[in-house]
């Protein structure tokens, strides 16, 4: 404990070297044996048999692979406090070389949610062991499918929330330093929606080109005048995304293509300007097309409402960082956001709560790459401040914990 926090309502735990132990144990034993998005039923069982030993009430097979375990304080009444964990992996071939390197062929994590489940599982193991010191409720959400297929909304829609008053969730993040956290109030991670349009025009021999309508050059003007979106449609006060990833025409080098096809995506920090930007995109798109005699067919999916923490949560969180792992090491600054999205945005839509970042970045044991990286890796060391904080800020809650 921190000098001058003795008189704290919740006495802070570290995590020992049994629970740390074990930590990397799961982490890694998950990371060779990874599972796509509604396909984690070794995951999902291997989360419910630990939470039922650990005396949870266990639901599974929500949302398909889902797992929900609730478990009640033994100090009185409460409130309803959700934790979540995600637990699905990428569809990545691994060019890591540890010695826990995925067995499953194009199938990795590489985005930490197996770091994530080994997290979460050591905190529901630590408030089952304490649960006579605690009043009110935990459920813990195990989600499948977080990468863009829609796990959150899926347990939601099948009931997950009902009776929840908060909720606190976590994301191992390699762009802070192992174990710096990272909260703010207000948006975290950014709303994003990805969007596909097929731009038809009229083929034709490449000597010819008076007699076509050049799909590859319309849809070049499309990727230009949609830069326009963000500096000139969005205000300079907000923060916004439109990137064309993807641009695939033609097959051979004197053909003038008849069609195009763009991807991309589009992000937001503000949920009114994450609604406005495609019908922004696809207006460009139209006018672009007429002016250039095409027509087009223009399609987009909503992926995740912007991730917007509660700031009497984030408060929590925040403290209960400094306490643990020292003011120079817990960020608030607005550069530890992200346009990255994150499902869990669709829990903190319904529920006030907090989404936090624990860093797992550790630049001189070259583990720097990305999220998503084929060559993705976490500092370990990160876990156990990850448990240490999510439990704390956990109880602090349970407790009554305000800002102040």
């Amino acid at each position: 404990m921190l000098e001058g926090d003795e008189d704290d309502d919740v006495e802070m735990e570290t995590v020992t070297a049994t629970e740390t132990e074990l930590l990397v144990e799961t982490r890694r034993d998950l990371h060779r044996h990874p599972e796509l998005g509604f396909q984690e039923f070794r995951t999902a069982g291997i989360v419910a048999e630990r939470l039922r030993a650990a005396g949870y009430q266990v639901q599974t097979g929500i949302a398909e692979t889902g797992v929900v375990g609730t478990l009640h304080g033994g100090a009185g009444t409460g409130p309803t406090l959700l934790l979540r964990a995600d637990m699905d992996a990428l569809p990545i071939a691994e060019e890591c070389a540890h010695d826990f390197t995925s067995t499953h062929a194009g199938v990795m994590h590489a985005c930490g949610h197996d770091a994530h489940v080994a997290v979460g599982l050591a905190v529901a193991e630590r408030l089952g062991r304490s649960r006579a010191e605690w009043g009110g409720t935990v459920k813990y959400m195990f989600q499948p499918a977080e990468e863009g297929l829609g796990g959150a909304l899926g347990m939601i829609e099948a009931g997950v929330l009902e009776g929840v008053d908060a909720a606190l969730g976590l994301h191992v993040w390699l762009g802070l330093p192992s174990g710096v956290v990272g909260v703010v109030g207000g948006p975290q991670m950014a709303g994003a929606g990805e969007f596909e349009v097929v731009i038809r025009g009229k083929g034709g021999h490449g000597a010819i080109p008076h007699e076509t309508v050049d799909a590859v050059l319309i849809a070049s003007h499309c990727v230009v005048a949609l830069q326009s979106v963000v500096s000139r449609n969005v205000s300079p006060l907000e923060a916004a995304v439109v990137t064309v990833a993807a641009f695939h025409a033609g097959s051979a080098h004197n053909v003038i293509a008849e069609t195009a096809t763009l991807k991309g995506t589009v992000r937001a920090f503000n949920p009114a300007v994450t609604k406005e930007l495609p019908d922004r995109v696809e207006r460009v798109i139209s006018g672009v097309c007429a002016a250039m005699g095409a027509s087009y067919e223009f399609h987009y999916r909503p992926e995740a409402p912007p991730t917007v923490n509660d700031a009497p949560m984030a408060e929590i969180v925040r403290r209960e960082a400094v306490r643990i792992v020292g003011e120079e090491r817990v960020r608030t600054d607005p550069d530890v956001r992200t346009m990255a999205a994150e499902d869990f945005g669709e829990v903190l839509a319904r529920v006030p709560g907090c989404y936090f970042f624990v860093g797992g970045r550790n630049e001189e044991r070259g583990i720097l790459h990305p999220h998503h990286s084929p060559r993705f890796d976490l500092c370990e060391s990160c876990m156990p401040v990850a448990v240490d904080v999510l439990h704390a800020a956990t109880r602090a809650y349970l407790a009554g914990g305000t800002t102040g």
